[in-house]
């Protein structure tokens, strides 16, 4: 693979990966609002076309009603839901959907027009291309989770929806790789300190995989206090060596030692990151290059603003997880975790990081 000179861009092409990165976060944040509003399993059907359109008459709105009424989600849960009620959800978990369709078309056309321009050259389209494949597998992954709420359990499966947020997340990681390299991000100075950034990426990546299984086990709401965890720092149930067993982990909904067990690591990674993020900043903001320096801002202000609304949305709790803090914790981590890639890739040395 040969070098060669960086390939300017234009800023339309810019703007429009840009645009794609926004509605991307957004995804993710609607996909946030839906499970804490618990509208996910309120359209039972994966209709990709004819699910643009949503139920307008009266007796569409029965046939979708009735069919939601199938699932276990209404007959445990919400049994005592009326039109109106099912309307709400609904109208989540639609917009959901229909964001993701929207994003498809804003890539699809811009696309076209760009390469019969050749605005892009095959670096750039087999970048995307990526971002496209991963979009897709998050979407199919997303439907399986989906279904696997269907059937016997009221909400779906905590593992299945931390495979579609990972998913999401290298959707989002493989998009601003493909910006860092439009927009040609490096480094001057021979010692930029990335391999500690990569350190922290790794960290971070696995704190996502936590905060998905967090989100699914809604092991929030079984240790709603700081800084302890009901009055102790480590559960009792994960003191006691029988309750490690691979039957407590699936039947997480069950008893609450798998609860216990992510939210305990989840608090600890947030600590590590907190303190890593803060001795990084500290080491290297006198000495990085200036455009990595805003990145290296916006990672450190992140993560104590991200462990601030972490502690509230776990303080705040009573019935469930409330939709605000909710919401902010996942968009700022989400942000946290985009940051520090561009860090990363605006750290990196001179090299070919735009191929003709």
């Amino acid at each position: 693979m040969t070098k060669h000179k960086h390939r300017k861009y234009t800023k339309k092409v810019r703007l429009w990966l840009i645009l794609g990165l926004v509605m991307l976060i957004g995804q993710v944040v609607l996909g946030g609002i839906t499970r804490l509003t618990g509208s996910g399993l309120s359209i039972t059907r994966w209709d990709i076309i004819t699910g643009v359109i949503p139920p307008i008459t009266n007796s569409d709105w029965t046939e979708a009603f009735e069919l939601y009424q199938q699932t276990p989600q209404y007959h445990k849960i919400n049994s005592d839901f009326t039109i109106k009620d099912f309307k709400f959800i609904y109208f989540w978990e639609y917009f959901h959907r229909l964001w993701v369709r929207t994003l498809g078309i804003i890539f699809i056309i811009p696309f076209i027009l760009f390469l019969i321009k050749k605005e892009i050259n095959s670096y750039l389209v087999k970048r995307l291309l990526v971002v496209v494949i991963l979009a897709a597998i998050t979407a199919s992954v997303g439907w399986i989770m989906v279904q696997s709420g269907l059937v016997d359990r009221p909400w779906v499966n905590a593992y299945k929806l931390t495979a579609h947020f990972i998913f999401a997340m290298l959707t989002i990681a493989a998009m601003v790789k493909t910006i860092a390299d439009v927009y040609n991000f490096e480094n001057k100075p021979k010692k930029s300190g990335n391999k500690f950034v990569s350190v922290l990426l790794i960290i971070t990546f696995l704190q996502l995989i936590v905060a998905g299984l967090m989100a699914g086990m809604k092991a929030g709401l079984y240790f709603p206090s700081w800084p302890t965890m009901n009055g102790a720092f480590i559960p009792k149930v994960l003191m006691d060596s029988t309750h490690w067993t691979w039957d407590n982990m699936t039947n997480y909904d069950r008893y609450d030692f798998a609860p216990a067990l992510v939210q305990f690591t989840h608090r600890m990674l947030a600590y590590i990151l907190l303190i890593l993020t803060t001795i990084f900043y500290f080491n290297k903001r006198n000495i990085i290059y200036t455009r990595s320096k805003k990145w290296l801002y916006g990672v450190y202000y992140l993560v104590y603003f991200q462990v601030f609304l972490g502690i509230m949305t776990l303080l705040k709790i009573k019935s469930g997880i409330p939709l605000f803090y909710g919401v902010m914790h996942q968009l700022v981590g989400l942000l946290y975790f985009i940051s520090l890639l561009f860090l990363y890739f605006s750290l990196r040395k001179k090299s070919s990081n735009t191929r003709a």
